[in-house]
């Protein structure tokens, strides 16, 4: 690993694979959402907006009740 950032309270480091490690200031491995707003505060990664799930069940139940209604 080889290291990307120093502040007095985490250490940033880049591994082989390309992702991001934080140590903070007593040598303890951050995770999670600690994690990851100190890389956005870096720079270093983007958070995007989740895509929200399309509900193609309904989308279906609602064309077969369009059809028979038409035909009748």
């Amino acid at each position: 690993m080889k290291v990307i950032k120093r502040t007095k309270e985490h250490t940033i480091f880049q591994k082989k694979s390309g992702r991001y490690a934080v140590k903070d200031a007593n040598k303890k491995w951050i995770n999670a959402d600690e994690k990851v707003r100190i890389l956005v505060a870096a720079k270093l990664v983007k958070i995007t907006p989740a895509k929200p799930k399309e509900e193609p069940a309904a989308e279906v139940q609602a064309e077969s009740t369009e059809a028979t209604e038409a035909s009748a």
